[in-house]
């Protein structure tokens, strides 16, 4: 994209009020031309806001590719982007290029700033989400670089991470006459697949939290530092319980498994959530809700898995799977539920060389002009037969149930049956799964007759449903099907700890004083995105209460 078009909102010249508000805040420097401020990879830098001079974003030399100036900025504008709340690694370096003076805000006093001055901090932040876009689809995107093989489980799973994420990257396929240039420049070979060339290293069969760790988005605090609240979970539940607790004044940290943003980040649109006439990507409401969250003050960390959860010594202790503790005087459970998987020959084999379980345009470009199935019969796998509808060449919906309403809203089900590249298959099984090192078929059953047919299917989307995330909790009463219990459905007989409190579990808490639960992993949650976001944000109250803060 070039520079005439980029959005205004990216490069604002702040006015002589707001500027003179930054003024308050920060330290003045003399600047040289050649000086460094910041640079690609540092984890940490100070806001900086430029008063004379000017100054130019680069992008450092990598192994493929020269240094490149991404934009200059003169006086009236302030430098960086999202990474200032993220706590990511610096994606480009700022060199002074012509002399002159800057004042800088340090990482913390900003942060303090962005929560407490409404009117400058939706400037910046504007600033900075329009910048990141830039990042993604331009030069920058070039930040980081990624090569794999197409049909790599572990490659679609970087690309995962990188894109819930938002991190700045290229993909580079080895079976394209550029990956193998790629390949060759670096000096490497297909067991070193796959590649991820980073501002500061190039990671041999890199895996999301290896990226997670050179980018500065994995877990850094000491082990032993006690939060507030520690939120296990980064979907709809937990990203409303983070920007609830950080907003309230509560320090909290997210801890997610994956990626923030949980089950609905895979689901292409979401179209009966409040407030959004037209409907929103699942990704898109996720990456809004990390951003709301981080301009509070919450620290969102991934991929990190939470592996127990004890009361040591009247406090709360969430230990990771690295073995790093974690006290907190209140925990919100909000891990949610594992995609279930249909019991049939090499399923696990086609998993993310054929097997998909969210439909995002990740997904949908590999599926265009091709013949995909869809199995499901909720919402989820309506609205992602009809958006893979516009890019493959036919899709096949299987639904078990003889009737489509049986799970599905009747606006989405009128909307599926409706549409002439959409084959809807009820009373429907797959039943069996065919290719090589690439899936080709799938052999569909039907239910009442018996009868079976081969039909060709290079991407299967699997929304059947899903099994809580709660093997890693231990003393918290869970039902007969793996969800926990919260408030009036705590047994009495496992409430004897709350005795000694003189109180009863308050509403979202569990049978261990102090954790709650939100979300998909809840008992009797009603399994969307609305009510999640509604659990998360009143188990807040809850901690509140629990805690006296």
């Amino acid at each position: 994209m070039s520079a005439e078009l980029w959005p205004e909102a990216a490069f604002p010249t702040l006015t002589d009020v707001q500027m003179e508000r930054i003024r308050a805040l920060a330290e003045a420097e003399e600047v040289a031309a050649g000086q460094v401020l910041y640079s690609a990879g540092d984890l940490d830098y100070d806001f900086v806001f430029i008063e004379s001079g000017e100054v130019e974003i680069v992008r450092a030399a990598s192994p493929t590719s020269p240094e490149q100036v991404i934009v200059p900025h003169g006086a009236g504008r302030f430098l960086g982007e999202l990474n200032m709340l993220t706590g990511q690694a610096v994606f480009l370096t700022a060199r002074v290029s012509v002399d002159g003076r800057v004042r800088r805000v340090s990482s913390e006093r900003f942060r303090r700033f962005m929560s407490e001055d409404t009117e400058l901090s939706d400037v910046i932040l504007r600033a900075f989400m329009a910048r990141r876009e830039i990042l993604r689809t331009g030069e920058g995107a070039r930040s980081v670089e990624v090569l794999g093989s197409r049909t790599s489980v572990e490659a679609l799973a970087l690309r995962t991470w990188a894109a819930r994420q938002e991190i700045p990257y290229t993909w580079t396929e080895l079976e394209s006459p550029e990956g193998e240039n790629l390949l060759s420049v670096l000096g490497l070979d297909v067991d070193n697949l796959p590649v991820v060339v980073t501002p500061t290293e190039v990671l041999l069969r890199a895996t999301p939290g290896e990226l997670s760790e050179n980018l500065g988005l994995s877990y850094r605090e000491p082990s032993g530092r006690e939060y507030d609240l520690v939120v296990v979970g980064g979907g709809p539940a937990g990203l409303a319980a983070a920007v609830y607790g950080a907003s309230e004044g509560l320090d909290t940290v997210v801890f997610d498994s994956v990626a923030a943003g949980g089950q609905a980040a895979a689901s292409s649109r979401i179209e009966n959530y409040l407030g959004f006439p037209s409907g929103l990507a699942g990704a898109q409401l996720a990456s809004l809700a990390i951003v709301q969250a981080e301009k509070f003050g919450a620290r969102i960390t991934s991929p990190c898995v939470a592996k127990s959860l004890q009361v040591v010594d009247g406090h709360l202790v969430v230990t990771l799977s690295d073995d790093t503790e974690v006290p907190s005087k209140a925990v919100i459970v909000a891990s949610g539920a594992h995609y279930r998987t249909l019991d049939i020959d090499r399923w696990s084999e086609f998993e993310g060389s054929g097997i998909h379980y969210s439909a995002t345009d990740l997904e949908a470009k590999a599926c265009t002009g091709a013949s995909i199935a869809v199995i499901g019969g909720a919402n989820s796998a309506g609205q992602a037969a009809l958006f893979l509808a516009s890019r493959a060449d036919h899709v096949t919906l299987v639904i078990r149930r003889a009737d489509i309403l049986a799970g599905m809203s009747r606006y989405l089900a009128d909307r599926v049956v409706a549409d002439p590249r959409i084959q809807v298959r009820t009373s429907t099984e797959v039943v069996a799964l065919g290719g090589e090192s690439q899936l080709s078929t799938v052999r569909l059953a039907d239910r009442l007759s018996g009868d079976e047919e081969e039909v060709p299917c290079q991407g299967l989307f699997c929304f059947i449903g899903a099994v809580p995330a709660s093997d890693w909790l231990e003393g918290v009463e869970l039902d007969k099907d793996g969800f926990v219990l919260t408030d009036h459905d705590v047994p009495d007989e496992s409430a004897q700890p709350f005795t000694l409190l003189r109180r009863q579990p308050l509403p979202f808490e569990t049978s261990v004083p102090g954790v709650f639960a939100a979300g998909d992993i809840r008992h009797g949650s009603m399994k969307r995105v609305a009510s999640a976001v509604g659990e998360g944000a009143s188990a807040v109250s809850s901690v509140h209460r629990a805690i006296g803060i």
